[in-house]
């Protein structure tokens, strides 16, 4: 295991900037997911620490030592690709232990470490088999066993789960929990699915054109986020940001419906942050205040539970709703909210 730090890494594509000078350090033993969407310079930083890109500016440091000249195969760390990047010629025995032998190891010693990963990632009964007879799951299996078999310091994941279906993702997420809860090595993870970066990192980098948004843990990352951007890829659905104001201690929703707030801000215009699934549902019936009313404009059942989208003075608010509450549009939907769920944005969407 190992620490990796960024010091004012920036990387440029002729006259393109995709990275602006990133500063981030990773302690030794921790997972850390960098997450956001294509393009947002993720998988760029991942390569520029593996010694497949070379940063345009700033220091790659692994154990405080700084790396930059080094070529990849002497940065002692190993990378699990999207493609799989498997030999089709070689037996999965074959290509877990490649690198291997490639270095001069030992056959005895090869064919320990090989059996020893193949048994933590149950696939011992595929190590004659070749890539073309395996599933998806277990080509990214054999991926996976292929940087466990060289105990590197550091593991880079550059969206090993993109390729899979939807089921198949949900189970090798649960797979590499597994294994990370195992081994605790040093893990850059890189995944524009924000679902796996919560489920997976201890901490969070989220990411948009070539920035550092917010660094921090799961919770803080969805309880507190620092700008709108955050707040709004960090969570399914979307957090609701509606422009409204601050009046007297309330937020002001634009159909001028008033929320009470939970701590003093200063008056004036705002961006108010609404969890879909911190909007409670009141029955009919139910006599307590709500704090948002309004008709239901979409109805989409989602077997376990409902989202209801309102229009709210011509913006849409989305509310997780509990299943067959609301059956159809044109419906009444009362909901109430505890203060202390309202996040306020500046107009330039930052936390406030």
């Amino acid at each position: 295991m190992a620490t990796v730090e960024l010091r004012g890494v920036r990387k440029r594509f002729g006259d393109v900037q995709v990275v602006h000078g990133v500063d981030l350090g990773i302690a030794e033993g921790e997972f850390v997911v960098l997450v956001g969407p294509s393009g947002c310079g993720k998988s760029t930083i991942l390569r520029i620490v593996a010694g497949l890109e070379e940063a345009s500016d700033g220091d790659v440091l692994i154990d405080g030592a700084v790396v930059n000249e080094r070529d990849p195969k002497d940065r002692d760390v190993a990378m699990v690709f999207q493609d799989y990047a498997l030999y089709p010629h070689m037996s999965v025995a074959e290509n877990m232990g490649f690198s291997l032998r490639w270095r001069g190891v030992a056959k005895a010693e090869i064919a320990r470490r090989v059996d020893q990963a193949a048994q933590v990632l149950d696939i011992a009964h595929l190590l004659q088999r070749r890539p073309r007879e395996l599933s998806g799951g277990q080509r990214q299996r054999v991926a996976m066993g292929r940087a466990i078999v060289r105990d590197p310091k550091v593991f880079l994941f550059d969206e090993p789960l993109s390729n899979l279906d939807a089921k198949l993702r949900v189970q090798m997420r649960t797979e590499i929990k597994r294994l990370r809860d195992r081994l605790r090595a040093t893990t850059i993870y890189v995944t524009h699915d924000q679902v796996e970066a919560m489920t997976l990192a201890d901490r969070i980098v989220v990411m948009q054109g070539g920035l550092v948004q917010q660094v921090g843990t799961p919770e803080e990352i969805y309880d507190r986020p620092a700008t709108t951007f955050v707040a709004a890829f960090m969570g399914a659905p979307a957090m609701n940001l509606l422009a409204g104001r601050v009046e007297a201690g309330r937020a002001v929703l634009p159909d001028g419906t008033t929320l009470p707030l939970a701590r003093v801000v200063p008056d004036g215009d705002t961006i108010i942050g609404l969890r879909p699934e911190r909007l409670i549902w009141l029955p009919p019936g139910n006599g307590a205040p709500a704090a948002i009313s309004g008709q239901a404009a979409v109805v989409e059942p989602l077997g376990s539970e409902t989202l209801v989208t309102l229009d709210i003075a011509g913006t849409e608010l989305h509310a997780r709703v509990p299943a067959r509450s609301v059956r159809q549009a044109g419906e009444p939907v009362r909901l109430a909210l505890e203060p202390g769920d309202i996040h306020l944005f500046s107009q330039e969407g930052h936390r406030l």
